[in-house]
């Protein structure tokens, strides 16, 4: 049976997550509530990647607040595309960094699934930093988070988690929808504007 944390942790990561997908900017302070109930959350069940991964997301939801309101000359932030070899490289530093956090994990603590537990970090920390820039491929690395911390959660007995997470996978197919067609919509409104000038 879920705990009153574990439940109130969801729902308000739930709506923090589901504002992200709508393009609302109130995601950033919701999702700060969120981080700091599923940090001691997770701290509980010794899931100690995942604690680091809420600090980083509580800094990171700050300067993401910003960002997306003045972080573009004053101007809100563009859905904009990151260059494939960059994302490549961002990819790759992700797994490295995975599996030297995990080692430490797993060598001198008592984690839980240290290695999976460190992917879910790293590749939510690439994920968070593309949302932070308005990235669309920021809801390619949720779907991989996602993916990865529903067995984990649900390996915990974390099953009200587990089955948020399930729901922010397919959020994540919701946003990556949603946000390619502000993209487009975005590049139609830029054309004429170009060919005025």
């Amino acid at each position: 049976m879920p705990t009153t944390l574990e439940m109130v942790a969801n729902f308000a990561n739930l709506i923090a997550v589901l504002l992200a997908a709508r393009n609302s900017v109130h995601t950033w302070s919701v999702g700060i509530v969120g981080c700091l109930l599923f940090g001691w959350l997770f701290f509980t069940v010794q899931l100690y990647a995942d604690v680091t991964l809420q600090s980083f997301f509580i800094v990171t939801s700050a300067m993401g607040w910003w960002a997306w309101q003045r972080g573009n000359a004053g101007a809100a932030l563009p859905i904009s595309r990151t260059p494939l070899p960059t994302l490549f490289a961002y990819l790759g530093l992700a797994i490295v960094v995975a599996a030297g956090y995990g080692l430490l994990l797993h060598h001198f603590t008592d984690a839980y699934a240290p290695l999976m537990d460190s992917l879910v970090l790293t590749f939510s920390v690439l994920a968070q930093f593309l949302l932070m820039r308005r990235r669309l491929e920021t809801w390619y690395g949720w779907l991989l988070v996602n993916t990865l911390a529903v067995p984990l959660f649900a390996s915990r007995e974390l099953y009200l988690t587990a089955g948020l997470y399930c729901l922010f996978w397919c959020n994540a197919w919701y946003g990556l929808y949603r946000w390619r067609r502000e993209a487009q919509a975005q590049v139609a409104c830029e054309q004429p504007a170009q060919q005025a000038v």
